[in-house]
């Protein structure tokens, strides 16, 4: 009689399959794939000093807002290109849309009231001095 195989024994290998390839995917997302922001997070002394790496936007197109010791870092570009020619009635528009954010915890409560940011080649650097006592404040800075 010939060796039959286990259906269950099937079942069982595709869902290992699948998990593994979930956890590889989990991994690369964790890493810093697509559409991540890569920071450095500094402690200076009485500040905390976050360097991120946000190239191709315009300051105008950054949103920087901390809430609960969480620092969120988002940048949205769109572009669209109009091209008409007479000759042969030749329409064509392009349009791109780019987006990435980031969202990390700060190691330890803030002031915002002193909070600062600023934009140059590409590099967002953002400081938060430290908050005085232990009591947490809210921050958001737009």
């Amino acid at each position: 009689m010939p060796d039959r195989r286990d259906p269950f024994e099937e079942i069982e290998e595709l869902f290992e399959q699948l998990n593994s390839g979930f956890a590889e995917m989990s991994a690369e997302f964790d890493a810093g794939g697509a559409g991540d922001i890569h920071v450095d997070v500094a402690d200076a002394g009485d500040e905390i000093v976050v360097t991120a790496d946000v190239p191709g936007f315009d300051s105008e197109e950054i949103d920087v807002s901390v809430s609960d010791r969480q620092l969120r870092i988002a940048a949205e570009h769109s572009t669209e290109t109009e091209t008409e020619d007479e000759e042969t009635q030749y329409y064509r528009r392009e349009r791109s849309r780019r987006s990435i954010s980031r969202t990390l915890s700060l190691p330890t409560d803030v002031d915002e009231h002193a909070a600062a940011a600023s934009y140059e080649n590409g590099v967002l650097t953002v400081e938060l001095p430290k908050a005085d006592g232990d009591d947490g404040i809210d921050i958001e800075v737009n």
